[in-house]
């Protein structure tokens, strides 16, 4: 039976979700109007000193997700999915002829209205960063996408956690490169993380993440979805020629496999695995022997040295120490010296707290932070849970089927942690210039410089529009969105405009931060004290 595909995998839009969500819309009170909101509830891995968070990936989900449109045969596939899926595989609650209403009744689509924060904006906990609406009959599938849109945590996760490791990475600049070598920042951390990755869906949503703040990547996958489907086909990153261990192997000799990458490769710039057999033997004696050769081929070619075991800090200066021998180095005007065609990427181990240690000791042996680049893997891509930043989605208002509003809000007695805001909420730039979120007006008008934007309503999304562009002599197909101004959608921003809206917003905002308006803090007090457990008499 054919169903709507969800690449990779066709399943019926009704096991989107966990499986006692299902049931809630049965559960649910009759309700004109009901709203919920996720937010993330700390900062990147409890970090209290900087709890600033990188918003991206919402477009993904709507896209691939939300904004399909369903049949009848995805409700027949799942009714008899359900038949046996409770325990003792026994029929499961499901509610049919709800969803065979949003086929016939809503054209297929999802029958809500989801706003949400701009892709590369700066958010801090407790901040919206998207809101869902459902209304009427339908208002009971207003936390049905809960489980799909809380997957937001993980590309808003490593989009942080690269933008972090940049602001380390930018210090160790600031106090040893010149200004007019800053250009190699951007190039500093790479990802490595592709074979890390539990899918290739995982790797393109968190190779393009990281992306937002470095232009260097070996995910393939992530650059080339990044260029062509999210830049309107405007490159986003790059990489160099590089050996491995296979391909020293190969050769009889390190010297005859690293003069073979420097015969190929050695006009440009090109990185060479040490650490095969011996890496301080190869520091020592195969560097040496080879040094004639490269700078025969090239004066200007580049050659990166990149270690491969051993203690990561002593790895590096270790081969700071050897191309500084071999090559030379010249000072700079802070006082550190710059290798001459030659420096070192240390792709294994790297974390977010080892790139401090291994910055602090290059700059303390006198190396300028520019000799070295990072490469990291599943610390970048697949060491990080939704509990990094504990994101979650919550219900905060509902208006009764009598039209009585009351605004909800999640407070655990034991656990302040998990509290939830109560409401509809806008998040604005009050007039002192600072990051707010507050209630909406009772009319239900947004604040007038509300940063949450409709980015799906009922099926609307920005649309895309096939064109064509030439790039040189080779003709490509690229997507440009574009929305009329009749359904008042904004078109989706290429991924350029994202990177400098995260660039200005990420220096821009505070490190710390509480968002909370006067008026949602008093809703908040007021609920903290009325809003009890309804006890029996």
């Amino acid at each position: 039976m054919p169903l709507s595909s969800t690449l990779p995998f066709p399943i019926s839009f009704a096991v989107l979700t966990d499986s006692y969500k299902v049931t809630h819309p049965l559960i649910y009170p009759e309700a004109q109007k009901m709203v919920a909101y996720g937010e993330a509830r700390h900062g990147y891995d409890k970090d209290t000193e900087d709890s600033r968070i990188v918003v991206y990936g919402i477009r993904h989900f709507i896209e691939n997700y939300v904004a399909k449109q369903w049949t009848e045969e995805d409700v027949i596939q799942a009714e008899l999915f359900f038949s046996t899926h409770n325990a003792g595989f026994t029929p499961f609650p499901f509610p049919k002829d709800l969803f065979m209403k949003i086929v016939h009744e809503h054209n297929g689509y999802f029958p809500v209205k989801i706003e949400a924060l701009p892709e590369g904006f700066v958010a801090h906990p407790h901040v919206p960063v998207f809101q869902i609406f459902a209304e009427g009959e339908m208002s009971r599938f207003v936390t049905f996408l809960e489980t799909i849109l809380t997957m937001i945590w993980y590309p808003m996760t490593v989009a942080t956690l690269s933008r972090r490791s940049k602001d380390i990475i930018k210090a160790a600049y600031e106090k040893s490169v010149d200004e007019a070598n800053f250009w190699s920042l951007n190039s500093r951390l790479h990802d490595f993380g592709f074979r890390g990755c539990t899918s290739v869906d995982q790797a393109i949503l968190g190779g393009s993440a990281h992306l937002l703040n470095f232009t260097g990547t070996d995910t393939m996958a992530a650059a080339f979805h990044a260029q062509f489907y999210l830049n309107r086909g405007e490159p986003i990153a790059s990489s160099i020629p590089a050996s491995e261990h296979s391909v020293m192997m190969a050769f009889k000799t390190e010297k005859e496999a690293m003069e073979a990458m420097i015969e190929q490769f050695g006009d440009g710039i090109y990185a060479c695995v040490m650490d095969s057999y011996d890496y301080q033997y190869a520091l020592d004696s195969v560097l040496p022997a080879v040094a004639k050769f490269k700078v025969d081929k090239s004066a200007n070619g580049f050659l990166v040295l990149r270690p491969d075991s051993g203690d990561i800090v002593d790895a590096v200066l270790a081969g700071l120490r050897a191309a500084d021998k071999v090559f030379g180095s010249d000072k700079n005007k802070k006082g550190y010296k710059v290798l001459r065609g030659c420096g070192v990427i240390q792709g294994d181990g790297v974390s977010y707290e080892s790139l401090r240690r291994i910055l602090d000791a290059t700059l303390a042996e006198g190396y300028a932070a520019e000799n070295v680049a990072f490469g990291m893997g599943s610390g970048l891509l697949q060491k990080l849970n939704r509990d990094t930043i504990s994101f979650a989605t919550k219900l905060s208002h509902i208006t009764y089927a009598d039209g009585t509003p009351r605004d909800v809000m999640k407070h655990p007695k034991d656990d302040a942690g998990k509290i939830s805001l109560p409401g509809i909420l806008d998040v604005y730039t009050n007039e002192g210039g600072k990051l707010t979120v507050g209630p909406r007006r009772a009319d239900g008008v947004p604040h007038p410089k509300n940063h949450l934007k409709v980015v799906y309503d009922h099926g609307k999304v920005p649309k895309a529009d096939t064109s064509t562009r030439q790039f040189g002599t080779q003709t490509v197909q690229d997507n440009k969105y574009i929305l009329s101004e009749s359904e008042g959608l904004s078109a989706w921003e290429t991924f350029g405009e994202i990177q400098k809206r995260l660039e200005s917003l990420w220096e821009n905002q505070p490190k710390v931060l509480n968002p909370i308006s006067p008026e949602l803090d008093n809703k908040i007090k007021h609920a903290l004290s009325t809003d009890e457990p309804k006890k029996e008499k």
